[in-house]
């Protein structure tokens, strides 16, 4: 996984955080009860999609944030492949979502909190370190990680 230097992409798109709307996604969607894991799809400094986790709601195993921004945005730029395209999400990938996003070929993809149980970016798998993987984005994690553990953490405390 890439680190943020100073002037960094991070950096240049720090007047326009992108966070801030996965995070509210994510706040939305543990106002449905589901796990609040929002996600952004940017493509040229535009939000072309969001989502938050919708897996208790459409009975769906398969709709994470990522999953559901990855199948937003391509049917709105009308193409299976997103180049160019950013990923902005609160929580580290699974195995599943990173192999979307690699089949997506998403450019780069910005994470705030680690899952060390779930995640498959630097966690579990290491999806994009496979020699199996056919693409592999620019990674960047932990930007705002306090800020999404506390929520996952509130999130399910309340539910013990």
């Amino acid at each position: 996984m890439a680190s943020p230097a100073e002037g960094s992409a991070i950096d240049a798109l720090s007047p326009v955080s992108f966070l801030d709307a996965a995070f509210e996604e994510a706040r939305s969607a543990a106002a449905r009860g589901e796990t609040p894991v929002g996600a952004i799809l940017v493509k040229e400094g535009r939000i072309i999609a969001a989502a938050g986790n919708r897996t208790r709601e459409l009975h769906d195993p398969s709709a994470h944030a990522e999953a559901l921004v990855i199948r937003a945005a391509c049917a709105e730029l009308r193409s299976e492949r997103l180049p160019g395209c950013d990923l902005y999400v609160t929580l580290e990938p699974c195995t599943m979502c990173a192999a979307m996003i690699s089949f997506a070929r998403i450019r780069r993809l910005y994470f705030s909190a680690f899952d060390l149980k779930g995640g498959a970016v630097e966690n579990g798998v290491r999806f994009f370190a496979a020699p199996t993987c056919h693409h592999a984005p620019e990674a960047y994690g932990g930007i705002r990680e306090r800020e999404a553990a506390d929520l996952l953490g509130r999130f399910f405390e309340a539910r013990r």
